[in-house]
């Protein structure tokens, strides 16, 4: 197939990027700023794609492609970034793969979007509801957390320092899944009529884990007795509470205060699938899938096999 990948430079697109090079697709990355070199046997082409003439003259260039496949994501989260990229620079795009007959579009949203209290969660749903309305075929994939997202504390614990927990460390659980899996669950949506025109929830395989016990994998491969320090919700609350007055007056203690609000959603709400019914969390409802477990890449970061990249995300 011949695919418009969007956000192919960042952790989750380079590997989607490399998964669909391998199976023989050929891809045309539109990204902010292309590498030195060719990369996967990959086109790049920089575009600015919150302009629409310019994703015209500079992205699709009046080419024809079987799918777009977006794995783009604000980099922050905050309200301004969120919404012109979440959004709008989504908006702009699914438009021009409508206008060149694309027939296809597989976007990478987020779980945390079933209980939106963030901007950057109304701004996917409302790019969601763009896709799900425009009368192309969709998969929407709604991960659970990623393994670099639980990886902020390795070098922390391994310095003998203790592993930080909110509260107990039971108050959030979740299905982590590998860069690897999910590229593969995204690159399948293509060709598996199951996954067309739904919201798919997937989470990685095995059991729920609460971050005690993500600490306790560490303190095990590490041949180090646990320690855990409790940070109180409460903290997060007076930090959000203060950045909220003093970001009256200035704008980047405003995006300050976003950012902990971010922090805490993660801090206080698992990413497993919402039982609308009941309004809890639901580990036996949410899709597993792929063969990589989280204890597999702490155990391959603490050897040095692999790295644990977190990105502009990172709550730790």
């Amino acid at each position: 197939m011949r695919i418009c990948l969007l956000g192919a430079t960042g952790t989750i697109g380079r590997t989607v990027r490399h998964e669909l090079t391998a199976r023989g697709d050929e891809l045309v990355c539109l990204v902010r700023q292309a590498p030195a070199t060719g990369l996967d046997n990959a086109t790049f082409r920089t575009v600015d794609v919150t302009d629409a003439a310019a994703l015209a003259r500079d992205g699709f260039r009046g080419e024809s492609f079987d799918a777009v496949i977006s794995c783009m994501a604000s980099r922050t989260g905050v309200p301004e970034d969120a919404w012109a990229i979440d959004y709008r620079a989504h908006l702009a795009v699914l438009e021009m793969a409508r206008k060149s007959g694309v027939g296809q579009f597989v976007l990478l949203s987020a779980l945390c979007v079933q209980k939106p209290l963030l901007a950057f969660q109304h701004a996917k749903l409302a790019f969601e509801a763009a896709l799900i309305g425009s009368g192309m075929k969709y998969s929407i994939v709604r991960p659970t957390a990623f393994f670099k997202s639980l990886s902020g504390q390795i070098a922390r614990v391994r310095a003998g320092k203790p592993f930080l927990i909110f509260g107990d460390g039971s108050l959030t659980a979740c299905k982590p899944i590998s860069d690897r899996d999910l590229a593969r669950y995204l690159a399948d949506c293509l060709h598996d009529p199951s996954r067309w025109n739904r919201i798919l929830p997937i989470g990685g395989p095995g059991p729920a884990i609460t971050p005690r016990a993500q600490g306790q994998m560490l303190f095990d491969l590490l041949n180090q007795r646990a320690r855990f320090r409790s940070v109180p919700v409460g903290l997060l609350d007076a930090v959000i509470a203060t950045l909220n007055q003093a970001g009256r007056f200035k704008t980047s203690l405003a995006a300050k205060a976003e950012l902990a609000r971010i922090g805490r959603y993660y801090a206080t709400q698992s990413m497993l699938l919402l039982d609308p019914a009941t309004g809890r969390y639901d580990e036996a409802a949410t899709p597993s899938t792929g063969r990589d477990t989280l204890l597999d890449h702490y155990r391959a970061v603490i050897a040095g096999t692999a790295t644990a990249e977190r990105g502009d995300h990172a709550v730790f």
